[in-house]
Formats: structure tokens, C-alpha cells, sequence
């Protein structure tokens, strides 16, 4: 009898991990799509709205912005408060978001839509981590951090191609109407499928959340997004480019002043201090950075140079799409097994050598070598994705797992931003040069050759960190 409640219950525990993973899997594809699928009709929604394209653009900068100060509060948040109560607000908070959008009749309520569908959706890759990194034990961690990372890869792969062709079709409107429905049951699977995680924080200990703390995080990260898209449009020397990094920096050293004055801070010092953890961090940031990059500037190349139309566009990161989707669920079983250091380093190499052939041979050339240099970004970015988020759950402690996982998740963020808008103030300043600054380049599109390049050297700085002594544990 106590062998068959013994058997029952483990089948009973195994049920409710595989539904949790069903839930996170979906909860991280709609958040991934909801992120970049209004790209492809910008131009629908302003003249829909009357509204000029710097002001549509804040329907993808506002969510950007907001989900860069978000990913970290939510990840602290669930030390603090149990994780199921957290997932379930912030599902209902982008539920809302959604269907606001669906209602606005006006840019400003379209952008406050999507700005609180970013504060629902910020919470998804963090406690998602946090989740798994609680549910299921270290060897069986990297593989469901693998399915995540795929719903996260072709989630951002396909956003822009659902979001082209539905949009035509149907309208801009009827993408929101999808997220809202599907949303909705997410909101409705989370109340049944997330098991009772409780807090680190235990019930009758002092709780003190260190608010000022996470708002100087907050605002550090959200003004440095917002400078470099306003460098990236109006250029650097624009007081609202180089007043919000001013203002970026004030609040980065008042967050430092902060964790090492206060009694419990947003987040403990001694994070910083952990080596291997700061070096997943960095790999992250740079290794985003490039990718993000690839993800934005493929299709305005095939677009600009080769007169592909937008649908056109974005088959050609159908490839690398499908080779996420394909291969991060088995790369995040094989970290399991041999640990996430070989392949982590052989995807910033795989990264490396994707936008290096970009920059030297697909710029300006054939669409389908272009396609290629995105196949490889996207093979490298299921090298590493899975495996650098095991690695940096398995340096952290289980009380800095909340705290570690909310920073290294706005890292990517971050790093997807800062690349976007880098790299695109970088293109748009080589629009008229004549030669490119890859010595082997010898084609006609020199200022996307020169962007790929710069990726490449976001990517040569991971890949330093990568081989420095004790990186990676």
C-alpha cells in the first residue's frame, strides 16, 4: 500500500511538472511574439490613428522601456511573495494590457495598452527561470530551461512574420485580440497549474523590501534604453539622448550607494561578487546584444538593398527561427549531462562567426546568404541560451536565485536594446561612407556590413569572457 501511494504520488508530482512547463512554455512563446510583432505594421497603425512614425515607435519602445524595469522588480519579488500569486497578477495585468489595446481608439491609450501588457509580460522569463529552478532538480533543470529558451527563440523569430501577415489581413487590431484570448487562458491555466512555491521570505519573518533600491535599478535601466533609442533617432548630441544616459549613469551610482548603505538591499552585494555569476551575466549582455541586432537589421537589409517586401523580409530569419525551435530543448538536455561551459563557448564562437560572415559576405549579396548568416545567429543563440541561464542559476545560491535571475534577465534586455539602438545610430551614421571598416568587405552595402561588424566585436568581447580564468563554474 505505502509502495502504490508511494508510485502515485510521484506520477501525480510528474503530472504537475509537465503541466507547469506546458504553462511556462506557452506564457514565454506569447510574450516573446507580443514583444515584436506590431514591427511590421507600424505603418498601418499610423495612419490608422493619425500619427506620425516616431510616434508609433513608442508602441515597441514604451514595452521595451517597461519591461527592462520590470524583469528585475518581479525577480525579487518572488523571495518576497509566492510565486503563484505573483505569475497570476502579473498574467491578469497582461490580460488588461491586451485588452486595452484592443479598445484604443487613440495612440496614447494604445501606448499605455502596451506599456501594461510590459508590465505583465516582464514577469514571464524571470519567475518562468525562477520556477523551474525550484520544481525540478539540477539534472533535469537545463532541459526544461531548453523548451522555455525555443518559445522564446520562435516566439521572436515569428513575431514579426505573424504580426505582418495577420495584421494585413485582419487588421492591426486583431493581433491584440489573439494576445488577449490567448492571455486570457494563461491567466485561467495559472491559476491551476502552478503548484504552491512558497516565498524564501518565509510567513512571520520581518519582510523588508527595498523599494528605493529596486527604483534606482528601475530608472538606471529605463533611461539608459531611452537614451540610446533617442541617439539612435535624433542622434547622441540630442539633450534628451545624452541627458536620460546622464540621468542613467546618476541612478546606476545611486543604486551602488544603495545596496551597500542599506540593511537589506534590492539586491546583496555579495551577488557581484560572485565570479561565475558575473561572468554569465556579461556573456549574456554581449552575446544579446549581436543577436538582437541580427534579429532587427536582416530584414531592413534584404528590405533596402536586395527590394525584398516586408513578408519577403522576414523569411529570412525563418531559418534561424526554426533552428532555436529545433535545437534548444535537446542542447538544454545535453547541459544537463556535460554542463553548460563547452556549450556556451561554442555558441558566442558560432555567434562570432555569423556576423562576420554577414559582414563580409551576405551584406549587399544574395538574400539566401543572408538567410544563412541568420541560420547560424539562430544556431548559436540555442548554444547558448539554455546553458548560460543554468549556469547562472547554478552559480547562485538558492536564497539569490529571485535577486540573480531578475538582474540577468534585464541584462538581456538590455543587451537587445542597447545593440538595436547602437548599432542602429552606427548604420545611420555609414549611410554615405565609401569604404567599409572590414578590410575584406568588397561589396556595395557598407553601411550594414560596418553594423555587422560591430556585432562581431560585441561578440569577441563575450567570448573574452568566456576564456577568462574561472568564468564559468
Amino acid at each position: 500500500m505505502k509502495t502504490t501511494a508511494k508510485s502515485k504520488g510521484m506520477v501525480q508530482k510528474q503530472v504537475s511538472a509537465r503541466l507547469l512547463l506546458m504553462l511556462l512554455a506557452l506564457s514565454s512563446l506569447l510574450a516573446a511574439i507580443t514583444v515584436d510583432m506590431v514591427n511590421p505594421v507600424l505603418g498601418l497603425i499610423s495612419q490608422s490613428l493619425g500619427a506620425s512614425k516616431a510616434q508609433v515607435s513608442w508602441t515597441v519602445s514604451g514595452i521595451a522601456l517597461v519591461l527592462a524595469i520590470g524583469v528585475p522588480l518581479y525577480g525579487r519579488m518572488s523571495d518576497f511573495f509566492a510565486l503563484r500569486k505573483v505569475f497570476i497578477m502579473a498574467a491578469a495585468i497582461l490580460t488588461l494590457g491586451s485588452l486595452l489595446c484592443v479598445l484604443a481608439s487613440s495612440l496614447p491609450l494604445l501606448v499605455l495598452g502596451r506599456m501594461v501588457q510590459g508590465a505583465g509580460m516582464s514577469a514571464i522569463p524571470v519567475l518562468s527561470v525562477v520556477a523551474i529552478s525550484r520544481v525540478f532538480p539540477e539534472g533535469q533543470r537545463g532541459a526544461a530551461l531548453g523548451i522555455v529558451a525555443g518559445c522564446i527563440g520562435i516566439g521572436t523569430a515569428f513575431g514579426p512574420i505573424f504580426g505582418g501577415s495577420v495584421g494585413q489581413i485582419w487588421g492591426w487590431p486583431s493581433l491584440f485580440w489573439i494576445t488577449f484570448v490567448l492571455s486570457l487562458l494563461i491567466l485561467i491555466g495559472s491559476i491551476f497549474a502552478l503548484p504552491g512555491i512558497r516565498p524564501l521570505m518565509e510567513e512571520g519573518t520581518k519582510r523588508s523590501f527595498d523599494l528605493l533600491g529596486g527604483l534606482l535599478l528601475g530608472l538606471a535601466a529605463g533611461l539608459l534604453l531611452f537614451g540610446v533609442t533617442q541617439g539612435e533617432g535624433a542622434g547622441f548630441t540630442a539633450i534628451s539622448a545624452w541627458g536620460s544616459l546622464l540621468g542613467a549613469m546618476l541612478s546606476l551610482l545611486g543604486f551602488i550607494w544603495r545596496i551597500n548603505t542599506a540593511d537589506k538591499p534590492f539586491v546583496p552585494p555579495v551577488l557581484f561578487k560572485n565570479k561565475a555569476y558575473v561572468c554569465s551575466v556579461i556573456i549574456a549582455f554581449f552575446s544579446m546584444f549581436a543577436y538582437f541586432a541580427v534579429l532587427v537589421f536582416v530584414p531592413l537589409l534584404v528590405v533596402e538593398v536586395n527590394g525584398l517586401s516586408p513578408g519577403e523580409a522576414g523569411m529570412t530569419l525563418l531559418p534561424g527561427g526554426a533552428a532555436v525551435a529545433v535545437c534548444s530543448p535537446w542542447i538544454g538536455r545535453i547541459s544537463d549531462r556535460f554542463g553548460p561551459n563547452r556549450l556556451v563557448a561554442a555558441g558566442v564562437v558560432v555567434m562570432g562567426i555569423s556576423t562576420l560572415f554577414l559582414s563580409t559576405f551576405a551584406s549587399g549579396a544574395s538574400p539566401v546568404l543572408v538567410s544563412v548568416g541568420a541560420l547560424g545567429a539562430g544556431i548559436a543563440f540555442a548554444l547558448m541560451n539554455s546553458p548560460i541561464n543554468n549556469a547562472a542559476v547554478s552559480a547562485l545560491p538558492k536564497d539569490q536565485v529571485g535577486a540573480g535571475m531578475g538582474i540577468f534577465q534585464g541584462i538581456l534586455y538590455l543587451g537587445a536594446g542597447t545593440g538595436a539602438g547602437m548599432i542602429g545610430a552606427l548604420l545611420h551614421a555609414r549611410r554615405e561612407a565609401a569604404d567599409s571598416l572590414n578590410p575584406l568587405y568588397s561589396l556595395a552595402a557598407v553601411a550594414y556590413s560596418d553594423a555587422f561588424l560591430a556585432a562581431t566585436a560585441a561578440v569577441v568581447i563575450a567570448l573574452i569572457t568566456v576564456l577568462a580564468k574561472g568564468t564559468v563554474r
